[in-house]
Parts: C-alpha cells; sequence; structure tokens
C-alpha cells in the first residue's frame, strides 16, 4: 500500500450529547473531501460507537490518530493500551500512531475564524481573550494551553490573552473573566479551545457570559484548518512508520 493511501482512524473522545459525534462527521467529511481517496474511519474512546477496536478489525494497516487538542491521559494511556491489545490480537496488523492535533499554530488560526464569525476584531487591543479548554489532571496538559494563550499573545495585539480550564485546574473561565474585568479590560470574549460541542461547551457559554464576557465564540468544530492538520498528522505518522506495539 502506498504510504499516503494508508486508511486513517480518527479517534475522537466521546459524549453522551449526540452534537459532538455529528460534529466529529462533520470535521472528517472535509478531510474526505480534500482527500477522496483516502479511507476515513471514525471511532471513539467512550459514549458512542465504533470503539478503536472495532473501527480496526479487518485492515491490514492504519495510521491511528487522536482528534485531541493536547497529550495527556487519553492519548498517553488509553490508546496506547487499545493499539498495545490490537497488537497482541492481529501481530501482522500494521498500526501507525500519529500524534494530537495540538499545539499547532492552525488551531489559534481556527480560533480566530470562529471568534471573527461572532462579530470580533482580530488582534484588536481593547480585547481580552480567554482561551478555554476542557482541562486535565495532567499539568503538562494545562502547560501546553498556557503557552498557547502566551504565543497568541505574542503574535497579535490583543490586550492580553490567557488561559482558563473547564475542570481539573485553575483559573475557571469565569473566574479569569472577573479578574481581567478587575484588572480594567475594556473588552473580554471567550475562544473555547474544544473540538465540539457538548457539557463543557454549554457550561464555558453559560459561567463567561454571566460572569461579564462580551463574546463567547464557537467550538473549534469543522474548521478548514483542523482538516489541514489531520491530514498533516496522517502524512507524518506514516514517514515516521510508528509502531504500536513499540509504543
Amino acid at each position: 500500500m502506498h504510504a499516503a493511501d494508508v486508511p486513517l482512524i480518527a479517534v475522537a473522545h466521546g459524549s453522551r450529547d449526540p452534537r459532538a459525534a455529528a460534529t466529529v462527521e462533520a470535521l472528517l467529511d472535509l478531510v474526505r473531501q480534500a482527500r477522496p481517496d483516502l479511507d476515513v474511519r471514525t471511532a471513539f474512546l467512550d459514549h458512542a460507537p465504533p470503539t478503536l477496536t472495532g473501527a480496526l478489525r479487518g485492515l491490514p494497516e492504519a495510521v491511528v490518530l487522536p482528534l485531541l487538542l493536547t497529550e495527556a491521559y487519553h492519548s498517553r494511556v488509553d490508546i496506547p493500551g487499545v493499539l498495545r491489545e490490537a497488537a497482541a490480537r492481529a501481530p501482522r496488523q500494521l498500526l501507525h500512531r500519529g500524534t494530537t492535533l495540538g499545539p499547532d499554530p492552525l488551531l489559534t488560526t481556527a480560533m480566530e475564524r470562529r471568534l471573527t464569525e461572532a462579530g470580533v476584531t482580530v488582534g484588536d487591543p481593547d480585547t481580552a481573550v480567554v482561551l478555554v479548554s476542557a482541562g486535565s489532571s495532567d499539568r503538562r496538559a494545562n502547560a501546553v494551553v498556557a503557552g498557547v494563550a502566551r504565543q497568541w499573545a505574542r503574535d497579535r495585539r490583543w490586550w492580553s490573552v490567557t488561559a482558563a480550564y473547564a475542570s481539573a485546574a485553575s483559573p475557571t473561565p469565569a473566574a479569569e473573566v472577573r479578574r481581567l474585568a478587575r484588572a480594567g479590560a475594556p473588552r473580554i470574549v471567550v475562544a473555547p479551545y474544544l473540538l465540539a460541542p457538548g457539557h463543557f461547551a454549554d457550561k464555558i457559554r453559560r459561567d463567561t457570559l454571566a460572569a461579564g464576557a462580551s463574546v463567547v465564540a464557537e467550538v473549534l468544530g469543522p474548521a478548514p484548518e483542523l482538516a489541514t492538520v489531520i491530514l498533516d498528522r496522517h502524512a507524518r505518522a506514516v514517514h515516521q512508520e510508528e509502531r504500536s506495539a513499540t509504543a
């Protein structure tokens, strides 16, 4: 099989909220439109079918790509565990393990797209941006998100860009909005660093608007920038020939 044609299994977190799976499919449809010759399949870690094990069944070779924005428990533990089990069941199956979607400058571009759609002028020096991720018990993942915020602040002339976390870490989104208001930020907007709608996105919108944010952008969702990142990660995974059995 030619390297560029190795099937892609895109693994999302999964949610009980049906909007999440629909958003993942809409994103992967952009990938399919860009590469109609590529076999692109969906898998979920929890709450929705198919499982990663099921998606891999019958494929002699595949790229397993986490649709996750940071390296944390799911990408460090859950997915490698499933791939080790798959290698034990089918030792001749060749599996390439891709890296998470973030960090990547194109994700920031996608957030700017969503802010623009919400009526925010990108780089407005009178606007403070709160970049909100789901949050993780893995401090390394939260540190990466904080790094994304710092880089965004350096690249644009925003009043400020700071990180907040919907769970497992501080500050919370509402607390950060209130802090910025006390600090004199002329306008506060929220950029969710989330792939799909669901519980966290709803809570972030509700809590930050109540705390004084003027705008809450939509989640990243089916943005063309994300489709580009997915195809880039696919190509890198095949090129590097990362075998899941040795992960």
